[in-house]
Parts: structure tokens; sequence; C-alpha cells
């Protein structure tokens, strides 16, 4: 599967993606993300490592996910954009909507300092 999603800590989540987030993929993460937030999961951490490529309904998707995890109070952010995946987020202002981080480790670290200050 092009989608997974593992549980890092009783309250949240990392889901992944491999490939290109086109038509294809972008159905497949959108299910596995609205499954996590129907059981009242509210914090994700969004692995785009190994994403080659996004088009406009892959980044429709996480501004979906976005808004639905902040109506939940709580948070969704990213981690491991390529310099082209960068490019395309700066382009269209979502570096500013998004918290971006290298990694998947500095993104848990920076989600946890958030849950244990709700906490």
């Amino acid at each position: 599967m092009n989608v997974w999603q593992q549980q890092l800590a009783e309250k949240y989540w990392l889901i992944g993606a491999q490939g290109r987030m086109d038509h294809n993929l972008t159905p497949q993460f959108e299910q596995q993300l609205a499954s996590l937030l129907s059981q009242g999961n509210q914090y994700f951490i969004i692995d785009l490592s190994k994403i080659t490529y996004i088009n406009s309904g892959g980044l429709r998707s996480l501004v979906s996910g976005w808004r639905q995890a902040k109506k939940l109070h709580g948070k969704l952010v990213l981690c491991g954009l390529n310099e082209r995946l960068l490019e395309i987020f700066t382009m269209v202002g979502f570096e500013k909507v998004f918290e971006i981080y290298l990694s998947t480790d500095a993104a848990q670290a920076a989600l946890g300092e958030v849950i244990s200050q709700k906490d």
C-alpha cells in the first residue's frame, strides 16, 4: 500500500505516503486520515518524504485534514518535504499555513510539546 499509518504515542499518529500524490494516491490518503479523525484522533504528522509529486487535489486533501484536526482542537504538521515540494508549498503560500519540519523526529518533538502543554 502506498499510504501507511503508525501510532507514535497515545495521542498522535504518523501518516505517510509514497509516490505521486495525485488522483490515484489522494483518495487512499484521505480515507486513512478520515478514519483516524472519525475515531477521535486529533494530532497528526504527515510524512511526505517519499512523495515525488503533488497536485492540487493532494494539496487540497492536506488543507482539509489540517482544518478537520483544528476543528477538533488538534494539529496536523508536515515533515520530510523535498526541495520541489517546498517550492510548491512556498509558491502557493502553504508554508504560512502548515508547520513544516525537516524530519519525523523534529515534528514528533514539536507535537509532543504542544500536547504536553494542553495536558
